[in-house]
């Protein structure tokens, strides 16, 4: 069995705005696309074209229709991928080492030349978020992109997960939640960011920030949809009255 490192250097996650994300999947298909063309054996799809397609996706998207008890009901777009737990017990479980969390920045990765596909990290993980690749006979999971974040070759703002620099709604932001001062983690403290499922002990990495009320958002369209006259002047004018003449 593989142990959890008692420390790490660094908790590098997600934090994901569910109040502005707006369920465009380009997360998910970035993702596909980096992972099958750069990282390890290609993600594959099983009968893509058919009538039961299935495949391998280290993100997917999932959307619920919410009504609350006050206030309007509401839509809400739930991505999904690896947490990065700090107690992750996909790593515990995993018989021949091959799942395990880096010391030095806190991403849980496999390493797929040791993968047996037994599976057993997919019944430990609550959340559901190993996949196993049908093609390939190995379990896969989120990276947090890590062939990119540390590429030197990239431009400096490209060195974050693909999911993030393609957010066309700026709903994913990347960094170092144990450190106080990031970003993120003041972003996290600003919003109350939570926990998904903190019952299940795992002390997950990622954070969500939760949907703001519909009643406290600011409607930045409203000045632009009010009347610019409450009568029309000058030739339009002439034109109604004319118009109403004739009528």
């Amino acid at each position: 069995m593989t142990t959890l490192p008692t420390h790490t250097e660094k908790k590098l996650g997600l934090v994901i705005d569910l109040d502005t994300c707006v369920g465009c999947h380009a997360c998910v298909v970035s993702c596909k696309g980096w992972n099958t063309e750069n990282y390890g054996a290609p993600l594959s799809d099983q009968n893509p074209y058919g009538a039961d397609p299935s495949g391998t996706f280290l993100n997917r998207v999932h959307s619920y229709e919410i009504t609350p008890d006050e206030g309007a009901a509401m839509t809400v777009h739930f991505p999904k991928s690896c947490l990065h737990c700090e107690d992750a017990p996909c790593v515990t479980v995993c018989p021949t080492g091959a799942s395990y969390k880096r010391v030095e920045d806190g991403i849980v990765l496999v390493n797929e030349s040791d993968c047996i596909g037994c599976g057993l990290c997919a019944w430990a993980c609550p959340y559901g978020a190993r996949e196993m690749d049908q093609a390939e006979g190995v379990m896969k999971k989120c990276t947090l992109c890590v062939d990119r974040i540390y590429n030197e070759n990239l431009p400096e703002e490209d060195r974050q997960p693909a999911c993030v620099r393609t957010c066309p709604a700026g709903a994913r932001h990347f960094g170092d939640l144990g450190d106080e001062t990031s970003d993120v983690s003041k972003l996290v403290a600003e919003r109350g960011g939570m926990d998904l499922m903190p019952e299940q002990g795992t002390k997950p990495v990622n954070k969500y920030l939760p949907p703001r009320p519909k009643d406290d958002q600011i409607d930045i369209l409203a000045p632009f949809l009010e009347p610019v006259a409450q009568e029309p002047t000058g030739f339009l004018g002439w034109l109604d009255k004319t118009l109403e003449r004739i009528g």
